[in-house]
């Protein structure tokens, strides 16, 4: 089963190759829309306390050095690796002296990250790879690789890793979009099974330890959440497809680094991902945030959870699934406005996230049958086409007053008014507005009379609706001494 729906486009994606010769292209593998919020971008302000933090941390003696001294002195790492590492963070920090503007500001930030790491006695041997590899992509990009633009995807040649431009975070390992690619890999066919292999060869080292297992963990702030933090949702997509490559090679070492990843699933945050409720659990988007209930990220948690369960017979994956999938079916008709799906409580779905989540709906309704599942899918797939509704809630105002038109709305759409006497254009604007109760707020109409209203509205997916009525502009009141 694919993880997105099929309208997600192929990304556009920048490979770097020798000599810092770069080339665009579009990887079928890669998806286009994105998935997770996109991550806070750092501003200077942000930036500079980053550095005044590692300034402080600096002086209360907790370094990078000290930190991978120590590694290295309780035997969690050979002699060979502690020097590698080394010689690795002062290269890394003379090349960012070298360098000015952009190019140094970025490399600069993921080498403060490494620092802000270790000062908050996280800096592990087992997450020294994936620092270590982010650290090695950001050298050789920011040193002979082009300027990128917010969020472009990358990939260095010779390598199935996915990559994501932060401005002012650097070059970060984008942990769901590598797994999604490796499932979109096993749905290529056997062609490309073995760029699902190298894909995971690489990927699997890249595990830190958390919650008594492996996670694949994010090394950038997001939200208010500090590295090193998770996701269920990537997490699962990770053990979606071991359990695929685990089908197409017969090889049981796949499912065994898919055991190993399963305990974050029944630890509460931060360590892990699961808030037992009364009806059973429900899995969280990041662990950071406990309270933040993100729709889609659990449904895609479910479809993990089950591709591993099926195809390793796991209980415990078993269970989780069974307990997660008795709390969505409780949640799923709360995402539901009537017209559009919510992302989370309150907040609408963008085109993008309400087709993955009218996806990951089809999927769970061919897995479990649940009518929940296939009525909110069937309602959404019907959302796609049917135009929003509006509803003019004002109708009288008073001569030379401002005035707020109020009107409501079914769906997230761009709306335009249009307020008119005969021939002559009063007023007309448009702006883009959520569900419910809206307006807009029109300047005073300084002669009363009846004044023709036109408002049209365009959805998320290009439905249009136009409704017309009448404004009834009263005298004003004259105050007599």
């Amino acid at each position: 089963m694919a993880i997105l729906p099929s309208s997600a486009l192929a990304a556009r994606v920048v490979v770097l190759g020798h000599h810092g010769h770069a080339t665009v292209r579009n990887d079928p593998f890669v998806t286009g829309p994105a998935v997770t919020p996109q991550p806070t971008v750092l501003t200077t302000a942000g930036r500079r306390r980053v550095r005044h933090g590692q300034r402080r941390r600096r002086r209360q003696q907790v370094t990078v050095a000290g930190t991978l001294r120590g590694i290295y002195l309780h035997h969690h790492i050979s002699a060979a690796k502690y020097h590698g590492y080394v010689a690795a963070f002062r290269k890394a920090l003379a090349t960012e002296r070298r360098l000015s503007g952009t190019r140094r500001a970025e490399l600069a930030a993921v080498t403060s990250t490494i620092h802000e790491i270790a000062a908050a006695h996280q800096l592990t041997a087992p997450r020294l790879p994936v620092l270590f590899a982010t650290l090695a992509v950001n050298q050789q990009w920011w040193t002979t690789g082009p300027l990128l633009s917010t969020y472009q995807r990358v990939e260095i040649a010779g390598s199935q890793l996915v990559w994501e431009y932060y401005p002012g975070q650097g070059i970060q390992l984008q942990v769901l979009g590598t797994f999604g690619k490796a499932d979109g890999l096993y749905t290529g066919g056997p062609s490309d099974y073995p760029a699902l292999q190298q894909l995971l060869s690489e990927m699997i080292p890249m595990a830190a330890r958390r919650a008594g297992g492996l996670a694949w963990e994010y090394y950038f702030h997001f939200d208010g959440g500090s590295p090193p933090w998770t996701s269920a949702m990537s997490q699962a997509t990770g053990l979606e497809a071991l359990s695929r490559a685990y089908t197409a090679t017969n090889d049981g070492y796949y499912l065994n680094v898919a055991q190993r990843a399963l305990p974050i699933f029944t630890r509460p945050p931060n360590a892990g991902v699961a808030e037992p409720t009364g009806r059973g659990v429900r899995f969280m988007q990041y662990t950071f945030a406990p309270h933040t209930d993100i729709i889609n990220a659990f449904l895609q948690t479910l479809i993990g959870l089950d591709a591993y369960a099926q195809a390793s017979g796991n209980p415990t994956a078993q269970r989780l699934f069974q307990q997660g999938n008795a709390e969505a079916i409780a949640e799923v008709p709360h995402y539901d406005t009537g017209a559009w799906s919510l992302y989370q409580p309150g907040v609408e779905d963008d085109l993008s996230y309400h087709e993955l989540v009218t996806g990951f709906l089809s999927q769970l309704c061919s897995l479990v049958g649940a009518p929940v599942y296939c009525t909110a899918a069937q309602h959404f797939q019907s959302d796609l086409k049917t135009p929003p509704v509006l509803q003019q809630l004002t109708m009288r105002a008073p001569a030379g007053r401002p005035l707020t038109m109020r009107f409501r709305l079914s769906k997230v759409s761009h709306v335009g008014i249009v307020i008119s006497q005969g021939s002559h254009t009063v007023f007309a604007t448009s702006a883009s507005f959520p569900y419910g109760v809206d307006r807009f707020y029109v300047p005073a109409i300084k002669r009363a009379g009846t004044y023709g209203i036109v408002l049209d509205g365009t959805d998320l997916a290009g439905n249009f609706a136009r409704i017309t009525g009448t404004l009834t502009v009263t005298p004003r009141k004259r105050h007599h001494p």
